[in-house]
């Protein structure tokens, strides 16, 4: 008689948080596997998983618990550029040592704070063998049964536009059934968001740098859940290895996941950041802030000096400190009118961000600057160029890939651009993994079906509101999202709306209000934010729309849920010094309701400002707010509380 899980487990350890409702509890089976489970307030949130590794020459993942240490810690430090600017809380430590059944010795540590849990595999050098490759790792997730999932499935490799995927950019599945297969039979990127029958859970990733690759989860399988993945051969044109190795004594990242009753511990989670450290110390005191950018509206042919003044002027207007400058730019503009269009921007205020390939060898790119990024004495040479003309940050796009080789990249051109006081931002891209206090100079990334899609196709129009709603919950939840939204044109091209000289009106059609544009500016979180205004904005667009986008804050010192269901509708809270601001959208016919008076008192707050749509139009009201502001389907509404 085949005997239940339960009985043949032998319980080992249980690791608990500070507060004393979650806990982890490892086990051991008979043939010397190690599990953990999940516990928050009394309920199971995960389900027995698997832990170890397997490398070249050592198997660890057959184990035998030997004991553990703990340690109570301060979590405590400031961060200019995450959902909050200073970090408090406890959390506890724990060391667990096992060994293998040649003496081989491994231990896992955990770092366990009241809705987090994460950890990692620490190796010694116990042998005269001075690294480690691993060829797999045993780490996997299990939930109970009920589960749903939003997952964003993996991409074919070396598919798409030139060939620059997999990049974070597919369509997430909503409140799927535990174990539906993949789009594309590669399982899912992460962060992945789990509906528990008690709750939610978030399953991601941290501290991947340059002695480590990118993982995924795999499909998943009854009994086993789950799995770690590692890069698929065919990344980046099959180049580089598809297992890690690092020297030894060493580490792998931290596996993390955050729990909770609700979506408040998902969207305020910092897990991500408390368990790593800066990879080195800046000599800049980097600015972050609002920037216009013509490509996403006017695409390719702005890429030309005339216009670009025109953006450059417009940042100016909007009191903007940036002004990004797309592809082609090498081209159309040319390097010494580069330097004279930062002159002439620098005169007005504003400094530039420029766009670069990352492309070498992995893809089929033609926009330039190509095969700099890559190559690293090239890389050098021009981040000195650029350093001296006075641009401030760079734009890299197209890297398609999560080997350890393409890490190495991300970490050498974010350490290059420090050397010469340049921000960075990622396009294109993996998710980010812990960067933001890692790198200094690091300011955001795509791994996002972002705004582009918008211009390409009216569906993506169409099905706006949806997307936006998964955002906090899943992607932004993580880290950094560099979207490149709040959209205030009617039509997405130039003309927005008015007839070509052939009679047409070209351009994809907006189906959100104004109202719902700008609390996109709330609810998408990164701290450089590169707005798809376009300068026509300053006659065709509400005066309470453009004066809010003039003053709207890209950094916050506090994040708060309010209200929201991925797919369905959101409400986030995040506070700038004293003045909280509010974003809330809705993307199904049920009307969201929202109580300014409660919201405001939950907060703290006594004075409210409220940006929202009446009869089709945006209006900005204050006062007392004597019933709730009803936002409809594709709609929006921003308060500012004070």
């Amino acid at each position: 008689m085949i005997q239940p899980l339960s009985i043949l487990l032998a319980a080992v350890a249980v690791l608990g948080s500070p507060d004393g409702k979650l806990s982890v509890r490892l086990e051991q089976t008979p043939d010397s596997k190690i599990l953990y489970s999940v516990e928050y307030a009394g309920q199971t949130m995960l389900t027995p998983s698997t832990l170890g590794l397997v490398g070249q020459d050592c198997d660890y993942s057959l184990l035998t618990y030997t004991g553990v240490d703990s340690q109570a810690v301060k979590v405590d430090y400031r961060l200019d550029r995450i959902k909050a600017s200073r970090i408090q809380h406890d959390a506890v430590r724990y060391m667990t040592h096992f060994k293998t059944p040649q003496g081989r010795l491994l231990d896992i540590e955990w770092h366990i704070s009241d809705n987090d849990v994460a950890f990692r595999y620490c190796i010694p050098r116990d042998t005269d063998t001075g690294s480690i490759r691993v060829m797999r790792e045993e780490t996997s997730f299990d939930f109970p049964e009920g589960t749903t999932t939003y997952l964003c499935p993996q991409s074919d490799a070396m598919i798409g536009w030139k060939r620059t995927k997999p990049s974070y950019e597919e369509y997430y599945k909503c409140a799927a059934p535990l174990g539906e297969k993949s789009q594309f039979g590669h399982g899912f990127t992460f962060p992945c968001l789990f509906n528990t029958p008690a709750g939610w859970v978030l399953v991601s990733e941290t501290g991947v740098d340059s002695r480590y690759c990118g993982s995924r989860l795999e499909d998943y399988t009854a009994g086993k859940g789950y799995r770690l993945a590692f890069p698929m051969p065919e990344e980046n044109n099959g180049n580089g290895t598809v297992e890690p190795a690092f020297a030894l004594p060493g580490c792998t990242p931290w596996r993390t996941i955050t729990v909770g009753n609700d979506l408040a511990p998902i969207v305020e989670t910092t897990i991500a950041f408390d368990v790593v450290e800066p990879k080195y110390e800046s000599r800049y005191d980097y600015r972050f802030g609002k920037s216009t950018w013509s490509w996403i509206i006017w695409q390719d042919a702005s890429c030309n000096y005339d216009d670009q003044v025109t953006y450059i002027d417009f940042a100016s207007e909007m009191g903007y400190p940036y002004c990004l400058v797309d592809a082609f730019w090498d081209q159309n503009i040319g390097r010494d009118r580069i330097e004279e269009l930062s002159r002439y921007a620098r005169s007005k205020g504003v400094s530039l961000f420029l766009w670069y390939s990352s492309s070498g060898w992995w893809n089929d790119i033609s926009q330039s600057p190509v095969n700099i990024m890559s190559d690293h004495i090239a890389r050098k040479q021009e981040m000195r160029w650029l350093q001296s003309i006075g641009v401030k940050g760079i734009k890299v796009d197209f890297f398609g890939g999560d080997k350890q080789e393409t890490m190495r990249l991300y970490e050498s051109i974010l350490s290059d651009a420090d050397d010469c006081g340049l921000m960075v931002i990622f396009h294109g891209c993996t998710i980010p993994r812990g960067w933001e206090r890692m790198y200094p100079n690091y300011v955001g990334s795509e791994a996002v079906r972002a705004s582009e899609n918008l211009i390409f196709s009216q569906y993506e129009c169409d099905i706006e509101a949806v997307n936006a709603t998964i955002h906090p919950f899943v992607r932004n939840a993580l880290g950094c999202m560099e979207f490149g939204g709040t959209i205030l044109n009617k039509r997405l091209d130039r003309a927005n709306g008015k007839p070509r000289p052939n009679g047409r009106i070209g351009g994809t059609e907006r189906k959100t209000s104004d109202a719902f544009e700008i609390a996109t500016a709330v609810i998408f979180q990164n701290p450089i934010q590169n707005f798809a205004l376009a300068p026509n904005n300053l006659e065709d667009a509400p005066e309470a729309a453009m004066d809010f986008m003039r003053r709207v804050p890209t950094t916050w010192d506090e994040t708060r849920y309010i209200a929201g269901t991925p797919s369905r509708s959101a409400v986030i809270a995040r506070r700038s010094n004293d003045t909280w601001y509010v974003g809330a959208i809705n993307a199904v016919e049920e009307e969201l309701s929202i109580d300014v008076n409660e919201i405001a008192s939950m907060l703290g707050m006594s004075e409210a400002v409220a940006l929202h749509t009446v009869d089709g139009k945006l209006i900005r009201e204050e006062g007392k707010f004597r019933k709730p502001i009803k936002v409809s389907a594709n709609d929006g509404a921003v308060l500012i509380l004070r």
